[in-house]
């Protein structure tokens, strides 16, 4: 059900969440270890972790779908949780009237219609979709309207999982600006690094059945999860040697009488120390194209391309022309059900035009992952033999080599796509891309189902290859990484516009936020190029302002971490000369060494004290100046 509990608390408490010592597991597969954590008022989490590591199992248990098997979960008496549901259940006849169901109960629902009819429309909804019935939308646009309840309700504790997977990039950036405007607590799990980045306060991690929590972004926090575990493998490493020489010690001297003393005194001491054990390791999704030669300037021109999909229906596409270089990179973008999919199926020649003409050279190669591609896949096949019916040279060899790649290890390669889950399906699909060699990559969305490490390896992967991509993406971390062209569906037309997308935002926009609608054969007028000039100067005294802020701040963060890093290797050192010099009983080195290793590890604790308060000065100023641009492209 829809699980939105409508009451509100009489007053604000300090802890709105309090999750303790909480363990869960499923048979041998342990999720939480004595995990802890709070959610303080107005705090906006964002939840991340590798798939399968429990994010999703942990709202459950928060909701109370699900129980944990030791440890509490706490919130105060009258406090409302609401979150995304996929269960899609509607009873009104309208959407607009479904919306307004989920109105808090103190409001009236024909007064504070309005704010139902902002919520739609910033999710993508027209005016005319508002009397249509909610059994008629498209099963995404079930899910938006699910997420418009859950926004309208206005709940205490807002949990969202996945929110943008059936968002367009316009509806995305609507959502960010108005989950950044969110007065009460929110934990929101997304693939998308930026945009979760762009909208919380606090990042929180699942990682080795342990919970870590810090203000700031997630880059901080895998910076310091990072840094740890380097410290501690350096550390276990240290004290691995240390232990071989001193059973060295022990097993020589074990049978000399005049070294009982010594010999039993490292026993105990050796007993009393406890071993560090290595790390296991995490696998990520780690790969790279295989590309093919091509040596001609252009892999596929698209001439006067134009599709509907009836001959009296709207035309979807209308004289579309570009041409695909052997390097480009090309960003289909804008919102959804205009046809960005049914591009790259013409463009794939697996769907024809109603005009125009789609050439490719001989020598071009595709290598396509599509939405509805994994609907091909056979439920009676392996993984393996997935992978390896994709290209007739690729052996078992190479077909375990690529699953293993895939983070099918060992017998999992053997699991029928049956019994796979949708991510582990479009894991499936990729690996068969890495079989045969392309020069063109089409790639229709891609990271619906990737962790934010397994999207990270497809960035570096799609930059590494020698071929051209066109790929479909609502994520602007992917099209700022990589976007050199892109074909833009807005204002009922599609276009194509060379540049990245910073160059689109900044001499374009989207339409839909005020963006100069751009039409063949019209300039912009001169009022509107004064304000673009007004605010590019504007824009460019904040990133300066920005800059020169920042810039002390990193270089004191930069200082502390040299010092904290010099500090640690200070008392690793010593710390070796100590185990030395009580081997050989140097009473006053031993009462020296210590003392130093005492006051190292103090102003180790000191400086990152001051590492902790500089970082969050920077975050907080870094983000005031990203709201200032982020304020002035909405109003420009």
């Amino acid at each position: 059900m829809f699980a939105v509990i409508y009451a509100f608390a009489a007053k604000r408490l300090s802890t709105m969440l309090q999750v303790t010592n909480i363990e869960k597991s499923y048979g041998k597969q342990m999720l939480f270890d004595g995990v802890g954590f709070t959610v303080n008022p107005r705090e906006r989490v964002g939840l991340v972790g590798r798939n399968g590591h429990g994010k999703s199992t942990l709202f459950r248990m928060i909701l109370g779908e699900e129980h944990q098997d030791a440890g509490t979960i706490t919130v105060p008496s009258g406090y409302t949780i609401g979150h995304l549901s996929q269960h899609i259940h509607f009873t009104e006849e309208t959407v607009l009237g479904e919306a307004c169901l989920a109105l808090p109960p103190n409001e009236d629902h024909i007064d504070e219609t309005y704010k139902a009819e902002a919520i739609l429309h910033g999710l993508g909804f027209t005016n005319d979709d508002f009397e249509r019935p909610p059994a008629d939308l498209s099963g995404g646009y079930q899910v938006r309207l699910n997420l418009a309840k859950v926004l309208v309700s206005e709940p205490n504790l807002l949990l969202l999982d996945e929110p943008t997977n059936y968002l367009d990039i316009v509806s995305v950036r609507w959502l960010i600006q108005f989950l950044r405007a969110w007065r009460n607590e929110m934990i929101i799990i997304t693939h998308d690094r930026d945009f979760m980045d762009s909208v919380t306060t606090h990042t929180m991690i699942i990682h080795r059945y342990k919970m870590r929590k810090v203000q700031g972004g997630t880059q901080k926090l895998y910076d310091q999860i990072l840094m740890e575990e380097e410290i501690y493998e350096k550390t276990r490493q240290n004290d691995e040697k240390k232990r071989k020489e001193v059973e060295q010690f022990i097993n020589r001297f074990r049978a000399q009488a005049t070294k009982a003393s010594a010999v039993q005194s490292r026993v105990k001491a050796l007993a009393r120390h406890e071993k560090l054990d290595k790390l296991d390791e995490i696998r990520s999704l780690d790969f790279k194209f295989r590309s093919a030669p091509f040596e001609a300037k252009w892999l596929m021109t698209v001439e006067d391309l134009s599709f509907s999909f009836s001959p009296d229906g709207p035309a979807l596409i209308d004289g579309l022309s570009f041409g695909v270089g052997k390097k480009d990179r090309i960003a289909v973008i804008g919102k959804n059900g205009k046809g960005k999919t049914t591009l790259l199926n013409l463009l794939a020649r697996e769907m024809s035009p109603t005009s125009g003409d789609v050439k490719l050279h001989p020598n071009t190669k595709i290598a396509y992952f599509g939405q509805t591609n994994i609907n091909r896949l056979r439920p009676e096949k392996t993984a393996l033999q997935e992978v390896m019916d994709a290209h007739t040279d690729c052996g078992q060899g190479e077909g375990r080599a690529i699953c293993g790649l895939m983070m099918f290890e060992g017998d999992n390669a053997l699991k029928k796509v049956s019994v796979l889950s949708g991510g582990e399906k479009s894991r499936v699909l990729l690996g068969k891309l890495l079989v045969s060699p392309a020069n063109l990559l089409m790639l229709d969305e891609p990271t619906n189902h990737l962790d934010m490490e397994s999207i990270d390896s497809l960035i570096e992967a799609i930059e590494a290859f020698d071929g051209a991509v066109i790929i479909v993406t609502h994520s602007e971390l992917i099209l700022e990484a990589i976007a050199t062209k892109l074909i833009v569906y807005d204002n009922d037309t599609v276009s194509v516009f060379e540049g990245t997308y910073l160059d689109f935002l900044e001499r374009v926009g989207w339409s839909d936020e005020g963006g100069v609608k751009v039409k063949k054969g019209k300039k912009q007028n001169g009022d509107q190029n004064a304000n673009r000039k007004d605010a590019k100067k504007m824009r460019t005294a904040i990133i300066s302002d920005r800059s020169k802020a920042l810039s002390a701040l990193k270089k004191k963060i930069a200082a502390l971490e040299e010092e904290i890093t010099k500090l640690e290797w200070d008392v690793q050192q010593d710390t070796q000369r100590l185990l030395e010099v009580t081997v050989k009983g140097e009473a006053l080195n031993i009462k020296k060494l210590s003392q130093a290793i005492r006051e190292n590890k103090s102003r180790i604790d000191g400086r990152f004290a001051e590492l902790q308060t500089a970082t969050n000065e920077h975050d907080e100023k870094a983000k005031t100046f990203d709201q200032q641009l982020a304020e002035l492209a909405e109003t420009t």
